[in-house]
């Protein structure tokens, strides 16, 4: 089934993908994919738009959109929505505020995205390559907007976006978090609402303070959609960021996310050895190295001890044509632990 897959998605099918970004969304996906999906067509500009809640976001996305295609750019917008504690879903209202009508150089994906995440999804990383693999021009990814929480994206993206919205004590937020040194360009959101003068004004004030050259900002309003192409060339005039050393770092990145989801399932179950080491460490037993070594030695023990097959026919059938009914991300499955050293 894999192999069918793949091929579609070669070809551009666009059920292929969904259905495949479903399966990395859900840690799913066999190792094999990554070594047979082969190089992107080309770099894709991934732009990371992100702010607090209510700013606008979403909106802003879909007349990025709009401009885009006009253009004649292909567009793959992966939104990140929180995931509710209760039932695991999300509401996915990202979708609410952005085109809906059918285009084929337009993909939109809602991803559930859990707390403590830095406001973006699980996996993030692995979605981006495989949409990037798909061959879009550009990959809009739209944060929860989590506040302080928001620094999460920077490695991820080329082209960081702040959103401010005037008069909703943003500036409080954005003047405790570090989000004024990893934002590249810098948006005045609903601009046609009274206060965004001197709010504007705020910003330019405080990043002449930390910038030589400060970046730039724009007064944007999707409602009337003004600024909206004068926000897309500042977007475009930004240097990529992601190289190949920031692709050597994203291997760092993936084993701590690997790592964080291996602990918590592992305390989840209780594990004996780790809750042993976790006791001897909270009453002084272990020196930092030590118990980091073993902390390790027992996650890559189980780690590797995973059997990854490939899934059946019947797994991938049960994921829907547009991946948008398929589960929440599960945490990474339980295993037996190794024995005791």
């Amino acid at each position: 089934m894999l192999d069918d897959l793949l091929a579609r998605f070669r070809q551009k099918d666009r059920r292929a993908l969904a259905r495949l970004v479903s399966l990395v969304a859900r840690g799913d996906a066999p190792p094999s994919l990554w070594e047979r999906l082969g190089p992107a067509p080309g770099p894709s500009r991934v732009v990371a738009l992100t702010g607090s809640a209510g700013v606008g976001k979403s909106s802003l996305t879909g007349r990025l959109i709009e401009t885009l295609r006009r253009r004649g750019l292909t567009v793959a917008v992966l939104a990140c929505d929180p995931q509710s504690p209760i039932s695991g879903g999300a509401l996915l209202g990202d979708r609410l505020r952005m085109p809906s009508h059918p285009d084929d150089g337009l993909f939109i994906r809602s991803l559930a995205t859990e707390g403590g995440h830095g406001a973006v999804a699980p996996r993030l990383a692995d979605l981006i390559r495989l949409v990037e693999a798909f061959g879009f021009d550009i990959i809009l990814v739209e944060t929860v907007g989590a506040g302080q929480g928001d620094t999460a994206i920077h490695g991820l993206a080329d082209v960081v976006v702040l959103l401010l919205q005037p008069e909703t004590g943003d500036d409080i937020q954005w003047e405790k978090a570090g989000i004024l040194e990893i934002a590249d360009v810098f948006v005045i959101h609903k601009a046609d609402l009274p206060g965004a003068e001197r709010l504007e004004a705020d910003v330019r004030a405080n990043l002449r303070l930390l910038h030589p050259q400060p970046p730039p900002v724009l007064r944007v309003s999707a409602k009337t959609g003004e600024g909206i192409e004068p926000l897309w060339e500042a977007i475009a005039a930004c240097p990529r960021r992601r190289t190949a050393a920031a692709a050597d770092r994203g291997l760092l990145r993936h084993a701590q996310e690997l790592l964080a989801e291996w602990f918590a399932a592992a305390a989840r179950r209780h594990d004996p050895h780790l809750e042993e080491l976790l006791a001897q460490w909270r009453h002084g037993g272990h020196q930092a190295g030590d118990a980091v070594g073993r902390l390790l030695a027992q996650a890559a023990a189980e780690l590797m001890a995973i059997p990854r097959p490939e899934r059946s026919a019947e797994s991938l059938a049960a994921t829907s044509p547009d991946g948008s009914a398929s589960p929440a991300p599960s945490s990474h499955p339980a295993v037996p632990s190794p024995p005791h050293p």
